[in-house]
């Protein structure tokens, strides 16, 4: 083979775009690779003689083509929209043929376009893509398998993000997924329709209702940013922050202990758990606030507690959080395996679950228990003990400060045992 491939990112401008480098490389092209709206821009420059093969649904061919070529002796280009290594096909071209193979002459990203259209300065932003197959309208408490949850994600995360659109995932399908979540007051948005064609039309910072009503013309780019403050700790909410079933203190995980079982279970920024027995929801909630590229399935049995947990996933505007109402192990077949387990109640079905639970988690992962009584807690390391699995258990008593005339005491609160268990990891070679 003698010559590398060479990726050309091209805009909707066409030749005027394009550096003297680029100009070169697809007049002197013997196979010319591109969408077929790109080929059409660039038709002016390429040779009569050149073969042209039009990418559109046969990305998995591409690289088999160039190795064709290449090893033809063929010059190859291959023409692709705005900088190729952002969300374009230059990644997956260095991946299959190898960096050697590949030159890559990039021009602007229209998102960049659009920042320098509006005079936002753009060195923080974070981009996202949508610009794939068609997501479907957003429902609330979708997980990882929705299209859109992960640029969900980083919007609720960041504070300028640019986001690729496609005709189905637009920027009013956009807004209406941060309307259906409760947290649209939070942002604004801005869209670049047709850059750099004669109908180029910038749509200056809107609300996101005025977003979610209008339809844009295609192509176009969003842009995201947060006009909120956020105001909660990352880590360690007080009791108070989460509603509670009254007239009793409340089913909560109390803060100490939360704290606690929240480190036992090891978690990760894109982390799977699983919260069985989910109360008034602290320790899911809290979990995926910290999971913020991972995601958290909870399950509770009872109805009340169900509705004050959706308040308050609400309330601390969580976006990555999925509940079932009904009493585990039903409906537990249907979540994907998960990296960390809490168990915070059993509904009289412990001995089920922990099995279960060790089944399903994934190697590596954490198993984290919280008991009042000795008879769970026994229960529990019957399960574990045959299981061969290993294991800790923590006392946890605290005491809190309250005020006693002009003086305080401290009040003990009751005493809780956090069972902590790890799933091994298979030796190397074994089955």
């Amino acid at each position: 083979m003698d010559e590398p491939c060479l990726v050309i990112g091209v805009l909707d401008n066409g030749v005027e775009g394009l550096t003297p480098a680029a100009l070169k490389g697809v007049q002197g092209a013997d196979l010319v690779i591109g969408g077929g709206r790109t080929l059409e821009l660039l038709r002016a420059l390429i040779r009569a003689d050149a073969e042209c093969r039009d990418l559109t649904g046969c990305l998995p061919q591409v690289p088999q083509w160039v190795v064709e070529a290449r090893q033809g002796h063929r010059r190859v280009v291959i023409l692709a929209s705005g900088d190729p290594l952002c969300h374009g096909i230059g990644g997956y071209l260095v991946e299959k043929l190898g960096r050697s193979a590949v030159l890559i002459e990039p021009n602007l990203s229209l998102i960049q376009i659009a920042c320098a259209r509006l005079k936002q300065p753009w060195q923080a932003l974070r981009m996202a893509s949508v610009h794939s197959r068609d997501a479907g309208e957003w429902r609330v408490g979708a997980g990882p398998e929705h299209g859109l949850h992960g640029v969900l994600q980083v919007l609720v995360r960041e504070k300028l993000v640019g986001i690729l659109t496609s005709p189905e995932n637009t920027p009013g399908r956009i807004a209406r997924m941060l309307l259906a979540e409760g947290v649209a007051e939070d942002f604004e948005m801005a869209v670049a329709e047709c850059l750099l064609q004669d109908r180029e039309c910038i749509h200056d910072w809107m609300d996101v209702t005025a977003v979610s009503q209008r339809v844009f013309a295609e192509p176009n780019v969003l842009l995201v940013r947060r006009c909120a403050v956020l105001e909660d700790p990352l880590f360690g909410l007080e009791d108070a922050r989460f509603d509670q079933r009254k007239p009793d203190k409340g089913l909560i995980t109390k803060r100490e202990v939360r704290a606690v079982s929240l480190a036992r279970l090891a978690l990760q920024r894109d982390s799977l758990v699983w919260d069985i027995g989910a109360g008034s929801g602290s320790v899911g909630l809290e979990a995926a606030r910290l999971c913020a590229q991972g995601h958290v399935y909870a399950i509770e049995k009872n109805t009340e507690d169900a509705a004050i947990i959706l308040r308050n996933r609400a309330n601390l505007r969580v976006t990555n959080y999925t509940l079932w109402q009904g009493k585990a192990p039903a409906g537990l077949a249907e979540w994907p395996d998960p990296d960390a387990i809490f168990i915070g109640g059993s509904g009289g079905e412990l001995r089920e679950l922990i099995l279960l639970c060790l089944e399903r988690l994934r190697p590596g992962g954490h198993l984290v228990m919280n008991f009042a009584t000795l008879e769970n807690l026994g229960t529990a390391l019957d399960c574990l003990a045959a299981s061969a699995t290993v294991w800790d258990v923590t006392q946890l008593q605290a005491a809190r400060s309250r005020p006693i005339l002009e003086m305080h005491r401290l009040q003990a609160e009751n005493p809780v045992w956090i069972l902590c268990a790890e799933k091994s990891v298979p030796a190397v070679g074994s089955p």
